[in-house]
């Protein structure tokens, strides 16, 4: 039975799963566009979907659908996944027009591409640019075909244009080539390797199951999950641990291989341990939740090492030159993490995914909402040869990203809050208003540049529970003027009872500059420290610098605590970090001493340091001004600095 009540938010386990927290409607929450979130929202809809939408014309994702219906001669353009663009494009069009129903601007748009999608696809259902243009098989290639992510995208697209509009058109399509799938490759399948080497359809099976009702859908996720760990998909050139074909789940205690695939394989497992009260797949996903963000994510909450393979790395392999930390690995940690709180109820996945959203996946697109990057170092130095890019691109000849950000920051609304009328619970701090049935909440916050959060709740409302970052310290909680316990339960939430009617709560997170060190085992990092205030990461950037001084030679003087600073309104920043340090330049000395092998050199012509007053900006706008160097992670100077 398809759900018509109001508009489900983008992941919403049926009425018998195994989780802690109800979802809301996505239309329950609107992010107030004057502030943080709000604010993103309204430069994605004004900014990055357009962009979105023009890119799909000129790299001719919608052109190697056209071919299909009298151009076969024209050559197909993209990577085999292109059409997966489109899809993205298609879900976050559906929020938005959910989002502000008054105003569709793309519906024309979207009207055409899914008859467009409709009249290409096979008659038995397969729908894939790439493989019908040369008149291929489906299904040959488990490995690199990327059929199932295709189909994945496409599902989720579908069950968002319902959801979002009650248009079932694009849902046909997509329930078509399901189908498809669950005959050729379900349960019943006689096929070992009937399991793809991108994991993304699993977790749209799901939701295609919520959305439906169809058994046969989930039963078809959790049969992919089964089979994989067999081997089937082979190697070459990646091991079977890239597409995470090492190890049967259940028995998967560490992440590892390629980001995007472990963490969208990560959201599929918990999907189906939530519809299906699955222990074996929720023992792993806690080692693997362990294993990713306690020993592989960098502070920024971005998650690769390397950029062969994309891929995590060892445990404590954290290079900031060298981090991968792919946009879309972010925001499929955004997703599990989502789905993880859900289940749980505990504040640490909400934690990450704040963490991942105001820094990791915040700088992957400029102020003005028209360049990305795909890769998110931690440290560019002058003069990088671009595997590190100093600037942002409008777009990648593998737009995985841009699309993908679009869709998740449509409907970042639906993740800041979930409960009922009667017990309501914020997880993610944003400026705007909840509404369920008869109760009203007014959330007003400058946050993340403010731990001040004030909620006004109106109606039937039994109990506010609200989010103590697992970074903040002495919070503490006023309920209609009076002190209350601030002290969070286990689950990390602090919990106001209240009365029916309407009341005021006032939620103070200090926000003191915290100076983080480094974990012991991460070589890269050693000497270093990291500024972070509240949830933001801050980093030092060539554009704050005098002329001629470069960003390599400084060092950070802690005997002055680094303090709050100014916003710049430039970069739609609300604080900076101020803090003291010192130059300790090498430029001048003899070319045989450029890379000096004592453990102390002395100091020498070129070397004599200089004080200097720092400011660093947040991580997340980094980029949007001069190109030059940028690190997060900075030299601690450890030596008497001179006046």
């Amino acid at each position: 039975m398809v759900r018509t009540h109001g508009v489900c938010a983008p992941a919403s386990p049926s009425a018998v799963a195994a989780h802690r927290l109800t979802p809301l409607p996505l239309t329950a929450v609107a992010l107030d566009p004057s502030h943080e979130l709000g604010a993103w929202q309204q430069v994605n809809r004004e900014h990055t979907l357009p962009h979105v939408i023009e890119h799909l014309e000129s790299t001719g994702v919608l052109d190697n659908l056209r071919r299909l219906e009298g151009a076969p001669e024209v050559p197909f353009r993209g990577p085999v996944f292109a059409d997966s663009d489109l899809y993205k494009t298609l879900e976050a069009i559906a929020w938005e027009e959910a989002r502000v129903p008054e105003e569709r601007p793309w519906a024309a748009f979207a009207r055409e591409c899914v008859a467009l999608l409709a009249r290409v696809q096979r008659d038995d259902g397969y729908l894939g640019s790439a493989i019908q243009g040369r008149g291929g098989e489906p299904w040959q290639d488990m490995r690199w075909g990327h059929e199932l992510y295709l189909l994945g995208h496409l599902i989720q697209a579908g069950v968002a244009r319902e959801r979002a509009t009650g248009a079932g058109d694009l849902l046909r399509v997509a329930r078509r080539f399901a189908d498809l799938a669950v005959d050729a490759l379900g349960p019943d399948s006689a096929r070992t390797d009937a399991y793809g080497g991108h994991p993304e359809v699993e977790t749209a099976l799901v939701e295609l199951f919520r959305h439906t009702g169809e058994h046969a859908y989930l039963r078809t996720a959790a049969a992919m999950l089964d089979r994989r760990g067999s081997g089937a998909l082979g190697s070459g050139p990646f091991e079977p641990a890239y597409f995470q074909d090492h190890v049967a789940v259940r028995g998967a205690r560490e992440a590892t291989g390629h980001a995007v695939r472990q963490l969208y394989l990560a959201a599929g497992m918990a999907d189906v341990a939530a519809e299906t009260d699955d222990a074996g797949l929720r023992t792993a996903l806690d080692a693997l939740w362990t294993s990713a963000h306690g020993t592989k994510e960098h502070v920024t909450g971005g998650m690769g090492s390397r950029h062969r393979d994309e891929s995590f790395g060892d445990p404590y392999e954290l290079p900031p030159d060298r981090a991968y930390a792919e946009t879309c690995a972010s925001i499929a940690s955004f997703q599990w993490n989502w789905r993880m709180l859900l289940a749980t109820g505990a504040s640490r996945h909400a934690d990450a995914m704040e963490r991942v959203l105001h820094n990791g996946i915040a700088a992957a697109v400029s102020v003005d909402g028209r360049r990305f990057f795909s890769v998110n170092p931690l440290q560019v130095r002058a003069g990088a040869d671009g595997t590190a890019a100093t600037s942002r691109r409008d777009w990648y000849a593998c737009a995985c990203c841009p699309p993908n950000l679009a869709r998740l920051v449509s409907s970042l609304g639906a993740y800041a809050a979930t409960g009922t009328e009667r017990q309501v619970a914020l997880h993610l701090f944003g400026a705007g208003t909840v509404r369920i049935g008869a109760t009203t909440l007014a959330v007003a916050t400058d946050y993340p540049w403010d731990g001040r959060v004030e909620v006004s709740t109106h109606g039937p409302l039994e109990e506010l529970a609200l989010r103590v970052p697992g970074w903040c310290r002495d919070a503490t909680l006023e309920v209609d003027g009076a002190a209350a316990p601030a002290a969070p339960g286990a689950d990390g939430y602090v919990r106001a009872p209240l009365a029916p009617g309407t009341h005021r709560i006032v939620l103070t997170l200090p926000m003191p500059v915290d100076v983080l060190d480094p974990h012991p085992r991460v070589d890269a990092l050693r000497g270093t420290v990291a500024l972070r205030r509240g949830p933001v990461v801050f980093c030092l950037e060539q554009a704050d610098l005098p002329p001629g001084v470069p960003l390599e030679d400084i060092r950070i003087d802690l005997r002055a605590a680094p303090r709050p600073g100014p916003g710049v309104a430039s970069l739609r920043a609300g604080a900076t970090v101020l803090a003291e340090g010192v130059v300790r330049g090498v430029d001048g000395l003899p070319a045989s001493t450029a890379l000096p092998r004592s453990s102390r050199p002395p100091l020498a012509s070129g070397m004599l340091p200089g004080r200097i007053a720092l400011r660093a900006i947040p991580y997340a706008r980094w980029a949007n001004r001069a190109g030059g160097a940028m690190r997060v992670w900075i030299p601690v100077d450890e030596e008497v600095a001179t006046p």
